[in-house]
């Protein structure tokens, strides 16, 4: 299994990100050029050879009207026109007034754009819907943390003018290399935030950032001696987006190491680590939830399990038990992604009588699996195929067995035997 692993020792910036990952690519000058005919008006990325701490590794700067900006995070349109500054931990988080910017010599006029403006800035771009729609997802989690961490409706988180145009080709560069790159997981290590505080134009707030804080609930973190702010919003968001799941680094045969280098200089090389290579075929780990049910219905059992499976379970099933004092009972089990283990304790809470959630970690051993597609007398049906460690497997798909079925007016048992019939046929 193609697996990158993000090794994020000293946080992550959008930045940072994007440059890691474009020491993965093999065409790195091929990627800044289409980056640079998007058309993201003023904009211009250069890729440099960096060095921090005696390892060599690249950055990437990136031009607004011919100079490098400070690149900002989401700000609420409040009336001090705060910015975030995140580019490469270049301020630590600073929030500027207008003042400061004039200090500069630049009377730049403070234009903030809505996410409507930036769905319609990145939709326009000429790239591929599933990069354009990867990078409003990102912007998306951005503006729904500043929203709640700030108490304010999402349609007044605003971006501000030059600095959306940096972030935006932070984030969209990072979703173009996912998509060249095109890892079948992401693996991400917990995340050093830094610590101590950070100021900004509505006081000093604590490391992490409270929107960074609000998009990194349900991945590990942690702290340290490094007084300062080391995990962004736009790179806590982009880890969150792209993360198959958060660990340690798995048992991986590395073909290319890639050291995306920020702009500040610590004791510690700072720098995002990313490992591109191949994994076992079906290493994997799951969560498992579970709670004991003694005063519900069945009805209301099964319509908690259908909500589970709608909200992303991998499987949520149901068990006979005995309890104390020989109490007839039923044990719900949900099967799910380390991510969202949070999410869906909280619905067993919600849609449950039970009052705690009992959860363990599970490795398992997974084959791989794709699909084919096969013509029969009845329709097309899908095959599903299973392979690894020496074992091959294939089945019709259940649902267009079934469907097909129904459509033809003839028995499951006939489809499926004719599905399995055209796919000996197709494959000798």
């Amino acid at each position: 299994m193609k697996t990158l692993f993000l090794e994020c020792n000293m946080g992550a910036a959008g930045d940072m990100l994007m440059a890691a990952l474009l020491e993965l690519y093999d065409r790195p000058q091929c990627f800044i050029d289409t980056m640079n005919s998007l058309g993201i008006q003023g904009v211009k990325l250069t890729h440099k050879s960096a060095e921090k701490c005696g390892i060599k590794g690249s950055s990437i700067e990136v031009l607004v009207n011919g100079e490098e900006e400070h690149s900002y995070d989401v700000s609420l349109g409040c009336a001090e026109h705060a910015h975030s500054h995140t580019h490469g931990h270049m301020h630590e988080h600073e929030h500027h007034h207008h003042e400061h910017e004039h200090n500069h010599g630049h009377a730049h006029e403070h234009h903030h754009a809505g996410m409507d403006e930036i769905t319609d800035m990145i939709s326009n771009l000429p790239l591929s819907d599933k990069v354009k729609a990867d990078a409003l997802a990102v912007y998306n989690l951005i503006a729904q943390a500043e929203a709640k961490a700030h108490g304010k409706p999402v349609e007044q988180v605003h971006f501000h003018e030059v600095g959306s145009k940096d972030a935006v080709a932070d984030v969209v560069g990072c979703c173009l290399l996912m998509e060249l790159l095109s890892p079948d997981e992401v693996v991400v290590s917990p995340i050093h935030v830094g610590s101590g505080q950070v100021k900004c134009a509505h006081g000093i707030l604590p490391v992490p950032a409270p929107a960074t804080a609000e998009i990194l609930t349900g991945v590990p973190i942690y702290g340290g001696e490094i007084n300062a702010e080391l995990c962004t919003p736009t790179g806590a968001a982009l880890l969150k987006h792209f993360a198959t799941r958060f660990g340690t680094m798995p048992v991986i045969c590395v073909e290319k190491t890639g050291y995306g280098m920020g702009k500040k200089d610590f004791a510690v090389a700072n720098c995002v680590r990313a490992h591109l290579g191949e994994t076992g075929t079906g290493a994997d780990e799951i969560a498992e939830l579970s709670c004991n049910l003694d005063d519900m219905t069945g009805e209301a059992i099964s319509c908690a399990v259908e909500i589970l499976m709608e909200e992303g379970a991998l499987d949520a099933f149901t068990a006979p038990i005995y309890m104390k004092k020989g109490r007839p009972a039923v044990m719900l089990t949900c099967l799910c992604r380390p991510l969202d283990a949070q999410k869906l304790s909280e619905l067993i809470l919600k849609h449950t009588t039970t009052l705690g959630v009992r959860k363990k970690m599970c490795s398992r051993t997974i084959l791989k699996y794709d699909f084919d597609t096969v013509e029969t007398p009845y329709g097309a049906v899908r095959i599903k195929k299973a392979s690894g460690y020496g074992v091959q497997k294939q089945k019709p798909e259940f649902s267009d067995v079934k469907n097909a079925a129904r459509v033809n007016n003839v028995s499951f048992d006939i489809v499926q035997e004719a599905a399995q019939t055209a796919y000996k046929n197709n494959n000798g």
